[in-house]
């Protein structure tokens, strides 16, 4: 078991060494804090609305550039294995393919967790220079969420990477995150048109792909508002499980895959 966590540590750590030398982890760090600086200039134009424009257009930013990261890097750390063939040298020595899945996961979300406390920062030091410190603490709630549904989305990048081509498991990803926002609005429509067979198909839709809604809280932290001990623990809770099944069927499928 020890020997296990050693190689799923190695495996973690290259992983994050390759994610950060990628040269778009910056250009979105970069980008985002262009965004918080063009919100503190908009909030400029708001009657007393300055923190909550600096609050809402941060953590969007945040939440948007977050998946695209999840989504290209996560989607890129095992194709480019296999394109470059590197991946026969690393099943030569003693590693499972199991534990290659779980390292590149936990590599790919220490990089995500190292974005958000950056981009984060960024936030919260735009509140202070914008004199909103009142939300420069409470956000971190909503931050806190974020960075799991980042890790969900991580996971399903994984999954599909795991099985397709790499265009093909972005765009799969990308669909999976905006029907993740609108699932519960979605079977709220199928229920209200009265159609058994979009009720049904919603209804699946709603309970199979991850209801990201649990992890949404933007809104009420530009409000100064922060999630109860209940949502932390669901969201927390809902976000291990869903990540444990999905990493177990990716090491499933890609123990199964052939590589000549």
């Amino acid at each position: 078991m020890d020997r296990s966590l050693h190689r799923i540590f190695c495996v973690a750590k290259n992983a994050f060494r390759e994610a950060v030398r990628d040269r778009v982890l910056y250009n979105l760090i970069l980008f985002m804090l262009l965004i918080v600086a063009s919100a503190i200039l908009l909030g400029d134009l708001t009657d007393g609305q300055q923190d909550r424009t600096i609050v809402n257009i941060g953590l969007t930013a945040m939440l948007f550039f977050g998946t695209f990261i999840a989504i290209f890097v996560g989607v890129g750390l095992v194709s480019k294995e296999i394109e470059k063939r590197t991946v026969f040298a690393v099943f030569a020595k003693p590693l499972r393919r199991t534990e290659f899945m779980v390292g590149k996961y936990l590599g790919l979300c220490m990089t995500l967790l190292v974005n958000v406390l950056i981009m984060g920062a960024g936030v919260s030091l735009a509140l202070l220079f914008a004199g909103g410190s009142r939300l420069a603490l409470p956000i971190w709630g909503a931050i806190y969420l974020i960075f799991f549904e980042l890790a969900i989305i991580t996971a399903v990048a994984i999954l599909f990477s795991s099985f397709s081509s790499p265009s093909l498991s972005a765009l799969l990803t990308f669909l999976v995150f905006v029907i993740g926002h609108l699932s519960s609005s979605l079977l709220d429509l199928a229920r209200s048109l009265g159609s058994v067979a979009a009720n049904w198909f919603f209804t699946a839709v709603y309970y199979v792909l991850p209801n990201l809604a649990h992890f949404s809280f933007r809104t009420e932290a530009a409000n100064g508002m922060i999630p109860n001990t209940a949502m932390f623990a669901g969201a927390t809770a809902y976000a291990v499980v869903y990540i444990s099944i999905l990493l177990m069927i990716a090491a499933a499928i890609f123990s199964r895959r052939n590589f000549k």
